[in-house]
């Protein structure tokens, strides 16, 4: 899943006239583009090609939980440690570096044989997203001067929205018409994508400066992995036997020893005095509950669409649709009221009204009528998020001293993707009891003429709806308490 949120500014200048000549900055503009496209198409794709990959790969839901999971890992462990590379060892060099091993990575997902590789791939991939992601705004910071750079930064929204959108329907487009392989070449797309992005930075980066005092925080990165990596498993392995406990055990383990690393440190990449302030805990956990629910409904709804009631891909793709839509027309008109009136009324009500779409879906997934109910019913859930988006950054930022916002962005942006981890592994084990409870004799997700197979994806799909909308009621009580935010 891809993070829909509004994008962030720096916290403070970080232009550099040296960086790029005034000529090169709509190069460097373009190359940030191509960046965070791959990123964000990579995520929409991945999902609605997830069955036809778990049919050539012969891969099983809890391997096709992880082919999702190995590329959140790295790139929720790692984000943060991704932009301070940038200023230790130069942005554009780091950046660029990020790009290089996300698009060979995305060669080797293409010409996978096996699952296993296919997932050692993916996170693979994910450490280039996290070393990329952040990169592109800063490289947009440092190329363009305060007073240009707002234009800079709403053009690369505009473009970033458009390929959000764009990316399910290209996806499902090439999937419908060229076959059930054509996923392959869907990786392969990022080789010219990227490859343009490096020549560009190449071409047109002049000067890149490094910092020696900028440290990088690599015991944090490595016990925040180590810590996911274990509660992720375990949670997968749940209905699995014993060995689950372990896991689970040591994960909780090393993320004591994550947070006991931040306490210490000189240079946390996660600083917990943060999280002190009511407000910004609060928001923290909205997005985290939020954004599960979001990563639960848009990894098993195409797999639910596509293999349990027969849509084609380029059908499925549309449930994508309503999100990246109302993000782009209602977001900053969502964030001028949160100005005015603060962030906390917005936030609780964009979080019922996304209650209400997975609810919606919940009672009506029985009749299987994608176009008369799940694609209304996902509208609700766009114009919900669309009033969550905007605001919950406002809370976020409110909530922190003006020059802790970029951290504190930062550690909401990782959050977010902790939160498609985590939720992913832990319902794995949840869908495969409700497809078997519900008659099901095949396995949820994959391609089966068998009798039961469809009615029982549709009613394990609808017990997820409800888990979803679970959430999104819990992320409704949360926004209450980031009413004391300051407004603007």
């Amino acid at each position: 899943m891809t993070d829909q949120r509004a994008p962030q500014t720096p916290a403070a200048p970080v232009f550099y006239a040296g960086f790029c000549a005034e000529r090169s900055r709509p190069f460097i503009l373009v190359a940030a583009i191509l960046a965070s496209s791959l990123g964000f198409i990579d995520g929409t794709v991945v999902a609605i090609a997830l069955p036809a990959m778990r049919d050539s790969l012969g891969a099983d839901l809890i391997q096709a939980q992880w082919i999702h999971n190995a590329y959140m890992l790295t790139l929720s462990a790692l984000i943060l440690v991704g932009g301070a590379m940038g200023d230790r060892f130069g942005l554009g060099r780091v950046f660029g570096l990020g790009i290089a091993l996300f698009v060979v990575a995305s060669i080797f997902c293409a010409l996978a044989p096996t699952p296993l590789f296919m997932i050692i791939a993916r996170a693979v991939q994910g450490i280039g997203a996290a070393v990329m992601v952040p990169g592109s705004l800063a490289l947009i910071a440092r190329a363009y001067p305060r007073e240009s750079r707002g234009r800079a930064i709403g053009i690369w929204a505009a473009a970033s929205a458009l390929t959000t959108a764009a990316g399910p329907i290209i996806g499902g487009l090439a999937l419908t018409v060229g076959g059930p392989e054509m996923w392959r070449w869907i990786f392969a797309i990022n080789l010219p994508l990227g490859g343009l992005a490096l020549y560009l930075l190449w071409r047109h980066l002049a000067e890149d400066p490094s910092r020696d005092d900028a440290r990088v925080d690599i015991p944090g990165a490595l016990t925040a992995t180590f810590a996911l990596l274990a509660i992720a498993w375990g949670l997968t392995s749940l209905d699995q036997g014993g060995g689950a406990t372990l896991w689970l055990t040591g994960g909780a383990v090393m993320l004591l020893i994550f947070l006991w690393t931040q306490s210490r440190s000189t240079h946390p990449m996660m600083p917990l005095t943060l999280f002190a302030s009511r407000p910004f805990s609060a928001a923290n956990a909205l997005s985290f509950a939020l954004y599960s629910a979001l990563s639960i409904m848009f990894f098993f709804m195409p797999m639910t669409f596509i293999a349990g009631w027969g849509l084609s891909e380029i059908e499925a793709s549309a449930a994508f649709a309503p999100m990246s839509v109302f993000i782009s027309l209602l977001s900053a008109r969502a964030g001028r009221l949160a100005d005015r009136i603060g962030p906390a009324p917005l936030l609780m009500g964009g979080s019922l009204v996304v209650a209400m779409g997975y609810a919606t879906m919940a009672l009506l997934a029985p009749y299987q009528n994608f176009w008369a109910h799940m694609l209304p019913a996902m509208c609700l859930v766009g114009l919900g998020m669309a009033a969550v988006v905007a605001p919950l950054s406002t809370a976020i930022m409110a909530a922190v001293d003006e020059d802790q916002s970029g951290i504190a962005s930062g550690i909401n942006n990782a959050v977010t993707r902790m939160a498609g981890l985590i939720s992913v592994a832990a319902v794995g084990g949840i869908v495969a009891a409700l497809y078997t409870g519900a008659g099901g004799t095949a396995s949820f997700g994959v391609q089966s003429d068998t009798a039961t197979h469809g009615a029982a994806m549709t009613a394990a799909f609808s017990g997820l709806a409800w888990i979803a909308t679970a959430l999104a009621l819990i992320s409704a009580g949360l926004g209450w308490l980031t009413r004391d935010v300051t407004r603007s």
